[in-house]
């Protein structure tokens, strides 16, 4: 019988992916790479299959998996350590889905493409707050208005609090360049390259753009889309701040030896794996997602506003969500997919109201 599998299960994210997978009503297999650690958990929340897997060991990964299955990871930074998760994936058969916010990441999976549709799976990259709200708030706008060319989307929340795979993640995109979709195409463009206020609950916000997983799946759906941006909502300081972080950045990655010293630096102060905001502090951060889209004469033409819980839990829940979905035969595709391509604007929509958003 096929299986959700979660891999690592014990990690901050992983667990409130598992509970969120239990209360709905699934039996995952939670796989981890300490086995006292994993059997201890599967036994706080009521009991669950455990499996021993680490990425040092692929074929550990690959012997989790059987045609059909769904693997979800939230083993990261994804940079350095998502490949062999996704390589299993396709190898067995099974659907994959995780957890990244890493654009350099989200190139490598859409870049699959081509194998996945032939192993006859779905790939679902970044399926959680990065970077599901966008695709849908962009694809709520577009419904509006087809003629649509371009699509701004902005990220912002109020209250938040990271967990040491967030910070971790981060710090190992600083040396990496970032993407933008320019006449129809995802070309390299630096991260922070620009900034952009929207209005949010009747705030002018800032944010600064990223490489989001928006700028690979829209067009499958929305084939006249051309021009997209996303953009992390921050003060305004902060966001120009990181423009500059990024000019810094980018020189020093263009210098091998200086790009290894720093990045070593680096995974030696930030680490993963210290846990996360806790369950009350979780409660107090909102978010909201922004998308407006515009003709060819730079007129808006619709504007979409997503509210939600904060990021972590709407991440579990949504995984949870497309998970099940697509144990049961929800995808619509193969290959590597995009939310609103995999599962249809309607059902990602309302998946994404059960996961605690709502326009």
């Amino acid at each position: 019988m096929p299986k959700i599998v979660l891999f690592g299960a014990t990690g901050y994210t992983g667990r409130l992916i598992a509970e969120s997978l239990v209360a709905r009503g699934a039996a995952p297999v939670l796989a981890a790479r300490n086995a006292a650690s994993v059997e201890k958990f599967a036994t706080e929340i009521g009991g669950a299959e455990t499996a021993v897997a680490d990425v040092t060991d692929p074929g550990s990964i690959r012997a989790l998996l059987g045609r059909g299955d769904v693997l979800v990871t939230t083993v990261g930074p994804f940079l350095r350590y998502g490949q062999p998760a996704l390589n299993a994936a396709i190898a067995s058969g099974a659907h994959y889905f995780d957890s990244t916010g890493e654009g350099p990441f989200i190139r490598t999976v859409f870049d699959h493409d081509e194998q996945a549709r032939k192993a006859g799976v779905g790939l679902l990259t970044a399926f959680g707050f990065d970077y599901v709200p966008g695709n849908l708030a962009a694809a709520l706008a577009l419904r509006e208005a087809p003629d649509a060319v371009r699509a701004d989307i902005g990220y912002f929340i109020a209250d938040p609090g990271t967990s040491g795979g967030t910070r971790a993640s981060m710090a190992g995109m600083l040396f990496e360049g970032g993407f933008a979709l320019r006449g129809g195409r995802v070309v390299p463009e630096r991260t922070a390259a620009h900034t952009r206020t929207f209005d949010v609950a009747g705030r002018s916000q800032t944010g600064a753009s990223v490489p989001g997983s928006e700028h690979f799946a829209l067009t499958r759906s929305y084939p006249r889309l051309r021009e997209a941006d996303v953009y992390l909502g921050l003060p305004g300081p902060a966001a120009h701040g990181l423009q500059l972080t990024s000019l810094l950045t980018g020189a020093v990655a263009r210098v091998e030896p200086l790009r290894r010293l720093a990045e070593g630096a680096l995974t030696g102060i930030v680490k993963g794996s210290t846990g996360g905001p806790t369950p009350a502090s979780r409660a107090r951060t909102r978010t909201w997602t922004v998308a407006e889209v515009s003709d060819d004469t730079g007129r808006t033409a619709a504007s979409v506003t997503l509210a939600g819980v904060d990021p972590y839990t709407f991440t579990a829940a949504i995984l949870a969500w497309g998970a099940q979905s697509a144990l049961n035969g929800g995808l619509l595709g193969t290959g590597a997919l995009g939310p609103v391509d995999a599962f249809g604007l309607d059902a990602l929509e309302a998946g994404a109201r059960e996961a605690g958003l709502s326009r």
